[in-house]
């Protein structure tokens, strides 16, 4: 067996933990484990890290997966359920699963864990199904994760009518991505400049923003560079979104918490007299956080685009 010290992986520890308590009786047959989210409050880690750990166990046939119940020791099942702080993990008849489903779930994980915690098994143990009868439903993750971007852009469907104007159409179209970033932090890492992401509802909005700019003379390599670095604005911008939320998992803190404890090293920083703008800059009160990047750089990108216009 593996010796666990401090230079062990963060996952293994865990693993190693969860194992130990089955091993002793602390956790029984049919008991339910810490969840991804217990597990991140007790241990300090992210999310993606305790799913990891609990994909071990059930990868060593430690752990099942129960609906509506979560993951619980494997073993000897109890006869009726709540008896002795013990789940009925009984299995019932083999059902099949729609594509909607397996979606769905996916997008679940995904937002709750990010794209880490997503893999074919996590979703089949959520579901409560063989892993292999996804693929009756799906072709692979890659192509798990092209449903589940057009799902996230079709959940946030396209208005029906559009503010008179380029300018707000486009706008108006921008903070509609944006709010699907927000919603589903995973995305941003799936949509591509080089590969675009062919998702029909996902192309609804370049065709969109396309519209809004036709009929003012642009040239059709000009309209085309116009509208994908305004959608990369919003995308590029949506990145920071899912490393926040994993840095807050891994950490504990906050954005606003993590520059309060580096308060001292910046400050031991800026006190060398090397950074002078940064050093005026700190004695400010500004704010910048994912949202106020995402507002200044939009209105400067359309002002820009105005200008063009005009031209």
């Amino acid at each position: 067996m593996t010796e666990i010290d401090e230079s062990t992986p963060p996952y293994l520890r865990i693993v190693a933990e969860l194992r130990r308590r089955i091993a002793s009786g602390e956790l029984g047959p049919g008991d339910r484990v810490p969840s991804t989210r217990q597990i991140v409050r007790e241990w300090g880690v992210a999310m993606a890290t305790a799913s990891r750990a609990l994909t071990v166990l059930r990868q060593e046939s430690l752990l099942r997966a129960v609906p509506g119940v979560g993951m619980v020791v494997c073993g000897s099942e109890p006869a009726a359920s709540g008896r002795g702080g013990r789940a009925d993990v009984r299995r019932g008849p083999a059902h099949a699963v729609t594509r909607d489903q397996v979606v769905r779930t996916a997008i679940g994980i995904a937002d709750s864990e990010g794209l880490a915690g997503l893999s074919m098994r996590r979703i089949a143990a959520d579901l409560d199904v063989p892993t292999m009868s996804l693929y009756r439903q799906v072709r692979g993750k890659e192509h798990l994760v092209l449903l589940m971007a057009d799902a996230a852009f079709a959940a946030h469907r396209l208005p029906g009518t559009f503010p008179p104007g380029w300018r707000a159409h486009v706008e108006l179209l921008c903070r509609l991505q944006w709010a699907i970033y927000c919603r589903h932090p995973w995305l941003a890492q799936v949509v591509s400049l080089t590969r675009p992401l062919m998702a029909p509802h996902a192309v609804a909005h370049t065709e969109c923003a396309l519209r809004a700019l036709a009929g003012y003379g642009l040239d059709q390599q000009t309209q085309l560079h116009l509208v994908v670095a305004l959608a990369n604005h919003v995308r590029g911008t949506a990145v920071n979104l899912q490393q926040g939320a994993e840095a807050e998992q891994d950490t504990g803190l906050t954005d606003d918490e993590w520059m309060v404890a580096q308060a001292d090293v910046l400050g031991s920083l800026l006190a060398a007299g090397d950074f002078p703008h940064l050093a005026r800059l700190s004695r400010s009160p500004i704010e910048l956080d994912a949202d106020s990047l995402f507002e200044f750089g939009l209105q400067r990108l359309l002002d820009g685009v105005e200008q063009l216009l005009d031209q």
